[in-house]
């Protein structure tokens, strides 16, 4: 009798299988615990001394980590029973290659193509404003990681993974715009599956472009779709130094017929107001000429004794950098300086984790 019930409730548990997980579809908006949970297995992306007390994450499980390409570039894959993919974008380590990756900071247009080696280009369009240019730099560290993540979404999508969260910390939040920006312009393109659903989360990053790219990306994933974190007493979102010239306006502005209107003075007004304008444009100019030759021609060459096959571009005269996404402010408050004290001696102690983690678990609860 006994096995006759238990053979019965076998047959029935057959008929009738459990439900399985549903997919849980992102939401718009930033989430405290979504991105607690995304420094948890971001910080597992570097070594302990790094990522400190940060405990595991709970909900993603990793899935996949690619090899060191590029400058010393790396992600992983994260996914979780509920159909969400995570891409993991490492930041800067202690190898030299990853540093000159910051270094190299003239821009490239945010539209073209990356000669990587005579028989690899890399075309990306991560705008199509001929004024928008990004970080040369992280333009070439997300380049060689692309094609990688890329592969592994569709593998993702096949498996019926359609929400996809893009994070990086540091570089890596840096080169997590630029992915962003790639890999919706693909889906554009029908080269992604328009089904995907990207969600970014950038923390502690640097400033990704000028002002031109900044408006595109905003405008590509606004109404909640990519946030900029910033723990406000760290440095490291405060840089690129940005040098602003007269050619970083808008094409329309009262400064292109500056010196037209001047002419039309009388003689003394016009010595006086041409040298007041010249005083004020040319150490600009003057400026990022140095920014774009030091950061960007002198740097390219170590560049090359990394990356013997890359051919580098043209640089876009331009070093206006600006902050990118919707900003979260993770304000240092009087507790926190107990705990991270403000010490000269420790110049990335705001910077790290463990502060971006003690100020996330401060921050009121997401509706």
């Amino acid at each position: 009798m006994r096995y006759a019930y238990l053979l019965s409730l076998l047959l029935l548990l057959l008929a009738f299988p459990a439900p399985a997980v549903q997919a849980r579809p992102l939401r718009p908006g930033f989430e405290k615990a979504e991105y607690i949970e995304l420094l948890r297995l971001h910080a597992r992306l570097a070594d302990t001394s790094f990522f400190g007390q940060i405990p595991r994450p709970t909900r993603f499980r990793h899935a996949y980590r690619s090899p060191v390409v590029g400058l010393d570039n790396q992600w992983e894959l994260w996914t979780s029973p509920d159909s969400v993919a995570v891409v993991s974008i490492r930041g800067t380590t202690a190898n030299s290659a990853s540093w000159l990756e910051n270094f190299y900071a003239a821009m490239l247009p945010a539209k073209g193509e990356l000669w990587l080696s005579p028989t690899r280009t890399f075309p990306y369009a991560l705008s199509e404003n001929p004024q928008a240019a990004v970080h040369a730099g992280w333009l070439l560290g997300m380049a060689y990681l692309a094609d990688d993540v890329v592969a592994k979404l569709d593998s993702c999508h096949r498996r019926g993974i359609r929400n996809v969260i893009i994070m990086g910390h540091s570089q890596g939040g840096a080169i997590a715009y630029l992915l962003t920006s790639h890999l919706r312009a693909l889906q554009q393109h029908q080269k992604l599956p328009a089904t995907i659903r990207f969600k970014t989360y950038c923390s502690a990053a640097p400033k990704p472009g000028n002002l031109y790219y900044a408006y595109d990306f905003e405008a590509l994933t606004q109404g909640g779709w990519s946030f900029n974190v910033v723990n406000s007493a760290d440095w490291v979102p405060e840089v690129p130094l940005s040098v602003q010239t007269l050619t970083d306006f808008n094409p329309v502005n009262p400064f292109t017929d500056a010196q037209a209107t001047i002419s039309k003075q009388k003689l003394t007004q016009r010595l006086l107001l041409r040298y007041l304008f010249n005083q004020l444009a040319k150490p600009a100019r003057k400026a990022q000429r140095r920014y774009q030759k030091y950061l960007g021609t002198l740097v390219s060459k170590q560049v090359r004794k990394q990356l013997p096959d890359y051919q580098p571009n043209a640089f876009y005269p331009s070093s206006n950098y600006m902050r990118a996404g919707t900003p979260i402010i993770l304000l240092s408050t009087p507790a926190y300086y107990q705990r991270f004290p403000v010490d000269k001696t420790k110049v990335f102690q705001n910077h790290l984790f463990e502060p971006y983690y003690y100020l996330a678990e401060r921050l009121p609860k997401s509706d």
